[in-house]
């Protein structure tokens, strides 16, 4: 059974989740939690909750219960509290996860809960890393040719061109670490391909790009189709057109399934045809199915932060710990440290 502790104590744990976060807590945490124990099963987690409503989900669920170790707090930060307010609370489950991670007792944090108050919460906690201004909210993205990640999806709104290094930095390491691309190549996203087209910061970026040390992985500017289309392997833009891109695309995806969903159930004739083709639209939907994608990354901060989606069930939950999980055991923290010396941001902006 899992271990009890009500003290900060160098245990070295992988990860620290904040059981309470999210719409489903925290049965759909401890669900999530259970395909973990599958797929790492020398994991050691500490779980971070109300024990008087985990304990009984550890007991049912023995194979979570094996990997964790329960640390107790009653509070919680509500999905639609202010940041702000949310700093104030002391000892709630995602203040302690991310306190856990500051003092070198765990490597990362995955949570569910409120998105403001946790960017807040790993901004003072967790601190940003030397030489990067501002942390950049990342995920993963299916295309034409593959995974890539887009970055930044909302932390930051607007940026200036120090910003987009940053994430360019930012987003090749994660490439190399979360999806094991040796060479990934960057795009900044912008009105327009040629290099006369966008503002002063896109531009102003691009010139640093293309003479660092980096160079070679940048492929220049990117329009909107280049996105689904794995131009290149990295996406950076500011956190409004990137906030407003992904849920573009999360849309379509959906009027697509309808639609087809639609014609093959508007006559005999389409319901035949839909016999058919059903073995490859099952994988199909397989490969776009969102789940699979659950897991925005806080990068930029000292230590590996999760953002799992609040309405997540236990498959997108086991999905953000899978991210979280690939960023530690590649290496996540020391692909962004050599990036930053091959770019060498400060440098190139004193």
């Amino acid at each position: 059974m899992s271990q009890e502790v009500n003290h900060i104590t160098k245990m070295n744990f992988d990860l620290a989740i904040d059981a309470m976060g999210g719409d489903n807590a925290p049965e759909v945490i401890v669900k999530g939690l259970s395909t973990t124990a599958i797929r790492h099963p020398d994991v050691k987690i500490l779980l971070i909750g109300d024990q008087n409503q985990l304990k009984p989900l550890l007991h049912k669920y023995p194979k979570v219960s094996s990997i964790c170790t329960l640390r107790h707090t009653s509070i919680v930060v509500p999905m639609d509290m202010k940041p702000t307010l949310a700093l104030k609370l002391r000892n709630s489950s995602m203040r302690m996860a991310m306190e856990s991670v500051a003092c070198k007792e765990s490597r990362g944090v995955v949570s569910a809960g409120n998105s403001g108050a946790m960017l807040a919460l790993a901004q003072i906690i967790i601190k940003t890393m030397t030489g990067i201004l501002r942390p950049a909210m990342a995920a993963i993205s299916p295309t034409a040719k593959g995974d890539i990640v887009m970055l930044d999806l909302g932390a930051n709104v607007s940026c200036d061109s120090r910003n987009l290094v940053d994430f360019a930095v930012l987003g090749y390491a994660f490439a190399k670490a979360v999806l094991g691309l040796p060479k990934p190549m960057i795009g900044l996203l912008n009105v327009g391909s040629e290099e006369v087209k966008g503002n002063e910061h896109l531009k102003i970026a691009a010139e640093i790009l293309r003479n660092s040390s980096l160079s070679d992985h940048f492929h220049g500017f990117i329009e909107g189709h280049d996105i689904t289309a794995g131009t290149t392997d990295v996406v950076v833009t500011d956190g409004f057109t990137g906030n407003i891109a992904l849920k573009t695309g999360e849309g379509a995806l959906k009027l697509a399934f309808q639609l087809l969903k639609e014609v093959y159930s508007s006559s005999i004739r389409g319901k035949l045809g839909y016999l058919m083709v059903k073995p490859g639209l099952e994988r199909m939907k397989e490969w776009l199915d969102p789940r699979r994608y659950n897991g925005a990354v806080f990068v930029g901060l000292n230590g590996v932060v999760v953002k799992s989606h609040g309405g997540a069930d236990e498959t997108s939950f086991a999905s953000a710990v899978d991210v979280a999980m690939d960023m530690i055991k590649h290496g996540f923290y020391d692909e962004i440290l050599n990036a930053l010396a091959q770019v060498n941001p400060k440098k190139t902006f004193e």
